[in-house]
């Protein structure tokens, strides 16, 4: 044996030198791009919401007048909220620059105008959003997407600047397909990962956030379910109401989590898919003054003390997102009152304020009405931008919410 040492010595020496030569080769380039990933959802894959009426139709009767489903349309007069009357259809940036909102033979446009002469004008090719806080619009160029330079803004009635958008006639912002993702339930991209501008297909959109997309792609349930019409057992779909709570919560944070950074290709998670596998997440725990009101429900909702004292506690818990409850204050009470009750020991502790009142409206003093910085315009006229009020998801106690309802209510 002792012959063999010398030997055995050398090949330890030259199997580690080796192992460093493969390890310092990766080290130089650390650049070298990897595989990518290839997309497994695709639009066959889906069936559309039409296909559920046949075994859900009063389902599909009410979320047809959801938030959700109107969040995309193709832009048609019906869908748009704003005015194309002479008297209020423009959006003045000063007394010479101006985008007015036009109809024409072809379309509904948008045009820009400097000193009262036509410079560019775009089709209104889609409309984002379900006018609850307002309306932007997206025009087509071939392939690409672009954001139009003017928004309808709901609360004030006016058409006002984009969000974010800078105080001058430009019509240039790209849409990504992350915008897409969280206001369509697909759209097909066809240009790489990565690569700038995005293109989509747009033959293969499903617009508005509808069954699919909180249910999985349909089509295979569709075949099986209209194969096996007395089967009583749903197969090849999913009802969140079977997911564990994270994965519910993963399932509405995709799209009301924050700016969330995809590490994988948009499209792809899907209702009961672990949110960490598909976008880098912040695990610290939310600073809830850093967090908008508009876009982040998950973080706020998550820091709020209801939350962290459930084992149960998700957004369906108050929400039927099949039903449009916009507005509905003592409806959203009553579901507080399921856990905060008087026998419980959580029961609201006002004085000289009835029962009665306390059990209508829980929302307004907890959950009140907050300026968005992310949903923040300009009205014409307007020095300062004016900002869009949404309920916020910290669930908490707000001593002057509660002091200026309770001057209402004695009023």
């Amino acid at each position: 044996m002792k012959i063999f040492a010398p030997y055995f010595r050398s090949f330890l020496t030259i199997f580690i030198v080796a192992l460093a030569v493969i390890f310092f080769a990766q080290c130089i380039h650390p650049d070298k791009e990897q595989a990518p990933v290839t997309p497994t959802v695709s639009i066959n894959q889906f069936a559309g919401s039409a296909s559920c009426i046949q075994c859900h139709k009063s389902i599909y009767d009410t979320h047809l007048h959801t938030a959700h489903y109107l969040t995309t349309r193709i832009a048609e007069e019906k869908f748009i909220k704003g005015s194309f009357n002479k008297d209020s259809n423009m959006f003045a940036y000063d007394t010479s620059h101006f985008v007015a909102m036009e109809k024409r033979d072809s379309g509904f446009y948008q045009v820009g105008y400097s000193n009262g002469i036509e410079k560019i004008a775009r089709r209104m090719d889609i409309v984002i959003g379900s006018g609850t806080m307002g309306q932007s619009f997206l025009n087509w160029n071939k392939n690409l997407l672009f954001q139009l330079p003017v928004t309808y803004f709901s609360a004030a009635h006016q058409w006002s600047n984009s969000p974010g958008y800078p105080n001058k006639i430009i019509f240039n912002r790209p849409i990504t397909s992350r915008c897409l993702e969280c206001h369509t339930t697909f759209a097909k991209k066809l240009t790489n990962e990565n690569e700038d501008p995005e293109a989509f297909d747009r033959n293969q959109i499903i617009y508005g956030v509808d069954c699919e997309k909180c249910h999985g792609p349909a089509a295979e349930h569709i075949a099986y379910q209209t194969q096996h019409p007395t089967a009583l057992k749903a197969k090849f779909i999913i009802n969140p109401a079977h997911l564990t709570r994270q994965q519910n919560m993963d399932l509405c944070a995709s799209c009301h989590g924050g700016r969330l950074t995809k590490t994988k290709p948009s499209f792809q998670f899907k209702a009961g898919d672990k949110l960490a596998d598909f976008y880098a997440i912040d695990t610290t725990a939310p600073n809830t003054n850093s967090i908008d009101v508009h876009g982040n429900q998950y973080g706020l909702l998550r820091a709020s003390k209801c939350y962290r004292m459930s084992d149960t506690m998700t957004c369906n818990t108050c929400h039927n997102t099949h039903e449009n409850e916009k507005g509905k204050t003592t409806l959203f009470s009553q579901r507080c009152l399921t856990c905060h009750t008087v026998e419980h020991g959580n029961f609201c502790t006002l004085k000289n304020v009835s029962a009665a009142s306390l059990k209508s409206n829980c929302i307004d003093c907890h959950m009140p009405l907050s300026p968005s910085r992310a949903i923040a315009v300009y009205l014409t006229g307007k020095a300062e931008p004016t900002a869009a009020l949404i309920r916020s998801h910290f669930i908490s106690i707000y001593p002057e919410e509660t002091k200026r309802l309770l001057n209402y209510i004695k009023k």
